[in-house]
């Protein structure tokens, strides 16, 4: 008895000595201290972790110099060269397909610089070195882009690379952009100054607008890097930055839409998905973005979205899989969505036969829920409608009839000066050799056709029509307003391209088969009496025609341009004249009449039947 009074009062003891105890006037009161981070916002409900478990660093102290020395990242704990301890030691199987997504190794856009500038000689780089398997399931190492030595490498390292995950981009209106995992899931004010409640960083920058996690990015995230070259993210909302001199002005300066590079935006027609409610998260799958864990060459061969997984085809309905198991990937993603799949819900298929994680099969009906508001949107299917079953149309692309615009900007003039230095991001210091470009003109309708890496007939627009000027360390002109090579010959390369500004109405058959742009041949000045098609589009230092794929002089067809993916190619001679022939009843029949166009049109018999002749006589 006595053993249990003392153990008693033993406990006793020490709960009384854990209530009462009050810290020493040195003790650390955290990175939370008035003094410090008080008032910093937690990540998320599911972060609600000590600093130090992701930042690192010494939260015993209230010296700033010995609490931040050790920190995993500076201020940012997500960036690549650590985010395996940070992130990744709680998220591996996101952790193992970011570090191969093209988001972070570039490897496309690098291997398109190359092609570009006739550089490249099959072997494939990324940002920063990665290995890892390709779809094939064969082990890969693409050596990091530092090592390229060649000027299409030291472009992506000078110009290119701020936009990939790798890299801090801290700079720009509508521009900032943390590194690694943040860089997609925190949000950035327009000026890149936190605006959360720490009163210590309170207005200051970089950092980003405040310290929360956002597990589904918005379309803002999307346009701090997709804002130039195609121009994805400004085309989706109807925002457009060519050709406008930053006119229109407000209060004495350009606005009332400024994006990155003092550029100025004017509005044109959304494409109908934004309209719908849909951001771009919304059509991406995870994988889209994050990537599936296998390094590819190609965006495109990353990408697995497609126009007829959601809307079908004129033959079929959109394939569908059930959930079966409850860690399958669209029960696992929904958990932060407004709303939940569970077990048993139709999941319609992606074109590699993997579930969407918001596009279901209900009662016969396909809907997407939009994952951060759950809206619902019932999808429209095209199997069995006559305007999809017109002859001759299989191979074309959904987008290449829907696109409202396809961005186009012609005449990259590029100067390379070795007098000059330049910041190399991907080296982190400046070195010899600065870039500097500037365009001819923009467009965005119409546009020219070409055969994509699908087989398809689709959009394409310039990539990249560069004209090389590069001076030495002398001052003297090595090359002037030099063309690159491509397969053998000097010509402007195309490449195929869906623009993200789709509309519910295709383009008129008129429009597409008598306007000579969408064949290829530009501004398709026509001279009857010379046998020639050609264009005004010119540049001072070169007689190939900017905006045309072809010509003809004389009554000869010449190639000028190229398409530069893999498999790609352009229209051939009996392709284009299949398009143009088809205005002989287009002319007077210009709506898809399934009586007229659902079967090849033998134009002989026709025109000589007893309508038409008579017709033709008069």
């Amino acid at each position: 008895m006595l053993k249990y009074i003392a153990a008693f009062l033993l406990l006793l003891s020490v709960l009384s000595a854990f209530v009462f105890y009050t810290p020493a006037a040195t003790d650390s009161k955290g990175c939370e201290a008035s003094e410090c981070h008080a008032g910093i916002e937690h990540l998320s409900d599911n972060h609600k972790l000590e600093c130090i478990t992701c930042h690192g660093g010494d939260e015993k102290t209230e010296n700033k110099e010995i609490a931040h020395k050790d920190m995993l990242g500076g201020r940012n704990p997500s960036d690549h060269k650590v985010w395996d301890k940070t992130c990744g030691s709680c998220h591996q199987y996101q952790l193992d397909r970011v570090s191969t997504t093209l988001m972070y190794t570039a490897t496309g856009m690098i291997k398109n610089s190359q092609q570009a500038w006739d550089d490249y000689q099959g072997d494939l780089y990324s940002a920063h070195g990665t290995t890892g398997y390709n779809q094939d399931g064969n082990s890969v190492e693409h050596p990091p882009v530092s090592e390229l030595d060649e000027l299409s490498g030291e472009l992506y390292r000078k110009f290119c690379s701020s936009c990939h995950i790798g890299y801090d981009k801290l700079q720009g209106y509508r521009a900032h952009h943390s590194s690694g995992c943040a860089a997609c899931h925190f949000n950035h004010s327009d000026d890149g100054s936190y605006e959360g409640n720490d009163q210590t960083i309170k207005g200051k920058s970089p950092y980003p607008e405040k310290h929360i996690i956002d597990p589904l990015p918005g379309n803002d995230v999307c346009l701090t890097c997709h804002n130039r070259s195609g121009r994805i993210a400004l085309s989706y909302e109807g925002l457009y930055d060519g050709n406008n001199s930053l006119v229109p002005t407000q209060h004495g300066y350009p606005g009332p839409d400024l994006i990155d590079g003092v550029r100025n935006v004017r509005h044109m027609e959304a494409d109908i998905h934004h309209e719908k409610g849909m951001e771009c998260i919304d059509y991406h799958t995870s994988r889209d973005i994050m990537g599936d864990g296998y390094m590819y060459e190609n965006m495109y061969m990353q990408i697995e979205t497609t126009c007829e997984d959601c809307h079908g085809t004129k033959d079929k309905l959109p394939e569908t899989s059930m959930i079966t198991k409850e860690n399958d990937e669209p029960v696992r993603e929904s958990a932060n969505y407004a709303f939940k799949n569970k077990f048993g819900d139709e999941m319609v298929l992606t074109s590699k036969g993997r579930m969407y994680s918001n596009v279901k099969k209900e009662n016969d009906k396909f809907f997407l829920y939009t994952k951060r508001k759950g809206k619902k949107l019932e999808i429209k299917t095209i199997a069995g409608g006559d305007e999809h079953s017109m002859h001759g149309h299989d191979r074309m692309e959904c987008y290449t009839c829907h696109s409202k615009t396809v961005i186009q900007c012609y005449g990259c003039h590029t100067s390379y000066d070795e007098r000059e230095k330049m910041f190399d991001l991907i080296k982190g210091e400046a070195t010899d050799g600065a870039f500097s470009e500037k365009e001819d003109f923009r467009s965005f309708f119409p546009f020219p056709l070409g055969l994509n890496q699908r087989g398809k007939i689709s959009s394409v627009t310039p990539g990249c029509q560069t004209f090389l000027t590069h001076i030495d360390k002398d001052g003297e002109v090595i090359k002037d307003e030099h063309i690159f090579n491509y397969r053998g010959d000097k010509k402007f390369k195309f490449a195929p391209f869906y623009s993200h500004n789709t509309g519910q109405k295709a383009v008129d058959c008129i429009t597409c088969h008598t306007d000579l742009a969408f064949a290829g041949f530009g501004q398709g000045l026509v001279s009857a009496a010379n046998g020639n098609i050609t264009s005004s589009y010119l540049c001072e230092k070169c007689d190939k025609p900017l905006d045309a794929l072809y010509s003809v002089i004389n009554g000869k067809l010449s190639v000028t341009s190229d398409i530069v993916r893999d498999h790609s190619r352009l229209l051939n001679t009996s392709e284009i004249t299949k398009m143009l022939k088809a205005n002989t009843c287009i002319v007077c029949h210009q709506k898809a009449e399934k009586r007229i166009y659902n079967k090849e049109i033998n134009y002989e018999k026709i025109l000589n039947d007893s309508v038409h002749k008579p017709l033709l006589s008069d």
